[in-house]
């Protein structure tokens, strides 16, 4: 988890956001959200808040993003990668 720059979660609410990040000890300021502006985008959030994150140059190349999202029931789904 030290080794994570960028925290992109679905963008559900700020409550989960700040509870995932809370869980996994992960400072609020490496959390990449854009749900004030938009609000829940459904499966559209994580890609969202990537592209928009990548083009601000706030990820950059080599930075290693955490991600995962989540739907109605038991669906969801995490990766972990390096930007390049």
């Amino acid at each position: 988890v030290d080794d994570v720059d960028w925290l992109v979660l679905h963008q559900a609410n700020k409550r989960i956001l700040a509870s995932a990040a809370d869980r996994l000890k992960i400072p609020s300021e490496k959390i990449i959200t854009n749900i004030s502006r938009y609000g829940n985008t459904s499966a559209g959030s994580i890609p969202l808040a990537l592209d928009e994150a990548v083009r601000s140059g706030q990820i950059k190349s080599g930075d290693i993003i955490a991600t995962a999202g989540f739907g109605a029931g038991l669906t969801c789904a995490s990766a972990v990668f390096y930007w390049d």
